[in-house]
């Protein structure tokens, strides 16, 4: 049967020729990639593994477990999040609040992976020098999709071993599930970096794909308004659907897992029939020339043209979710019901002052720090646009660094401004009450100083110490996860307090405290500053 495989998938490749170099390559990525895996390991798996505790202390008991069930399925909002409960074990909570998100990481994890091993090599010339040596021409490819296998494989492992407590099959289901998404969505980004010229492009089209599974799952799991089960067609089409038909820790189905495999198996033979057939650094989608004389006057309407996309993506997220959101918020009390575990959390995330408001709070929160992720990906198009070489033609014109890094900038911070906005109107029409409707969109303004000091942050790394740019997102992700898990187990406020929205006021329901507010704007400039004049001294990256 091995023989019989290994022949299968020589055939399919071309043969051990067109593969030699694939060992030294898979070494070479994995020591690229030394510190930027095992963060993302960690935090994938974490987040899972944090989860049981969590629920515990917020549904001590089995009757406690089943009236959440009963109470989410019934809420087509938290079905459309979430998607259906399925059942009230801590594991088959822990699958049902976690493991949808967990997959997203583990699938954005693999997409920046292959992407980073595979397209970017080849903008950036290094894959021509190396296919000139003894380099066989799928060995790239190849090695970026163990590459891949190997971080979903340490993440599906430890969360395996970490969940075993709460039932071996459930764990392994569990685990086998998210690794499962990675690498569905890893192969997604081995067929788009064949069909794309730029890791931008391939970035974005991998990425659509995935917001269109999330989206068809929850269209499938919101209208699935009989058995909530999971078994609308809309969510069999969604490869995120197929990890929660796994069933982790709720009668577990087994034979999903070939949908997955067979879906990996053929993008992969897709992307490696692709591959033979274009030369290095070409694409079966190229980009157009632009026209004759550039239309492009000013580096910042360069900076638009490049983020533009990916500005339009998250502002129509932001005003999406803020619409979901705000319908949850109206029915808040009658989703925590009774439970006094759940008001104690969304009162220490959101405030005292009433369960809405709180809610609110919280939401916003949330959105706050969802909006960092956006600001740190948009300053680090800065050092992208250098280790690409392609900021060096722009700097030898009349164009000044301050100058061109402001037009990036201004699209970083200036963008949360309008992702925050378009959330704050998002969440009041969805709330549905007018009177409320101004301190809903000042709330969500107000996170914008605790945005600004992560980006203030980012700016700092990539203009002062490019090397360690990549930490920014070590930061950021530090952050979400203290905001997002720290209220449930209750950490101290000093632990609280590391990250920037720990300082601010609980709005809407609070007074607004000003001095925080200032504090971080104030701190955010100094560390962009910082950062500018460090770019200012040192060379470009080439």
């Amino acid at each position: 049967m091995t023989a019989t495989l290994g022949t299968a998938f020589a055939a399919r490749t071309g043969g051990p020729r067109r593969l030699a170099g694939t060992g030294a390559l898979l070494r070479l990525a994995l020591r690229r990639d030394r510190v930027m895996m095992p963060v993302w390991i960690v935090v994938v798996a974490g987040l899972v593994l944090a989860m049981p505790g969590s629920l515990e202390s917020v549904y001590a008991t089995a009757a406690e477990r089943a009236d959440a069930m009963e109470t989410m399925n019934a809420n087509s909002s938290m079905r459309a999040m979430y998607g259906p409960v399925l059942g009230d074990s801590l594991g088959a909570l822990s699958a049902w609040r976690i493991g949808g998100y967990a997959g997203v990481l583990a699938a954005v994890m693999s997409l920046v992976i292959v992407v980073r091993h595979t397209r970017e090599e080849e903008e950036s010339g290094r894959q021509e020098m190396l296919s000139a040596s003894m380099v066989g021409r799928r060995a790239p490819l190849t090695a970026a999709l163990l590459a891949a296998g190997a971080a979903n494989a340490g993440a599906g492992l430890l969360i395996a071993l970490g969940m075993a407590g709460h039932g071996t099959a459930g764990a392994l289901a569990l685990g086998a599930g998210i690794a499962g998404t990675g690498m569905v969505f890893a192969a997604v980004a081995a067929v788009a970096a064949q069909l794309t010229e730029s890791a931008r492009l391939t970035k974005g089209l991998t990425a659509a794909v995935l917001g269109a599974a999330y989206v068809l799952r929850a269209a499938g799991d919101a209208g699935d308004t009989g058995d909530t089960d999971g078994s609308s067609p809309a969510t069999w089409l969604s490869p995120l659907g197929w990890q929660q038909n796994l069933r982790a820790f709720a009668g577990e189905r087994w034979w999903v897992l070939a949908l997955v495999g067979a879906a990996i198996v053929a993008q992969g033979a897709a992307a490696y029939e692709l591959a033979g057939r274009r030369d290095v650094g070409m694409s079966f989608l190229p980009t157009r020339p632009g026209p004759a004389r550039g239309r492009l006057a000013t580096a910042g309407a360069l900076a638009l043209r490049l983020q533009r996309g990916a500005v339009a993506g998250w502002t129509a997220g932001f005003l999406l979710a803020g619409l979901v959101f705000g319908q949850m918020a109206s029915g808040a009390a009658d989703i925590v019901g009774d439970n006094e575990n759940t008001r104690d959390i969304i009162e220490r995330m959101g405030g005292q002052a009433g369960l809405t408001d709180a809610f609110l709070a919280t939401l916003t929160g949330l959105f706050g720090m969802v909006a960092g992720l956006y600001v740190v990906a948009s300053v680090l198009r800065l050092h992208g646009e250098e280790t690409s070489q392609r900021a060096e033609p722009v700097l030898a014109g009349a164009v000044g660094r301050l100058r061109w890094a402001a037009g990036h900038l201004v699209i970083a911070f200036g963008g949360t401004v309008l992702l925050m906005a378009v959330c704050g109107l998002g969440m009041a029409v969805g709330h549905g009450d007018g009177g409320d409707a101004g301190a809903v969109l000042g709330a969500c303004l107000a996170q914008l100083p605790a945005i600004w000091v992560l980006g203030g942050l980012a700016v700092l790394l990539v203009g002062a110490y490019p090397k360690a740019a990549v930490a920014s997102w070590a930061v950021v992700g530090t952050c979400l996860a203290i905001g997002w898990i720290g209220p449930a187990l209750d950490l101290p406020q000093a632990v609280m307090n590391l990250s920037p929205f720990g300082h601010l006021p609980k709005l809407p329901g609070a007074a607004v405290s000003w001095p925080p507010l200032i504090t971080l704007t104030l701190l955010a400039a100094a560390l962009t500053a910082a950062g500018l004049a460090g770019l200012r001294r040192r060379d470009v990256i080439s």
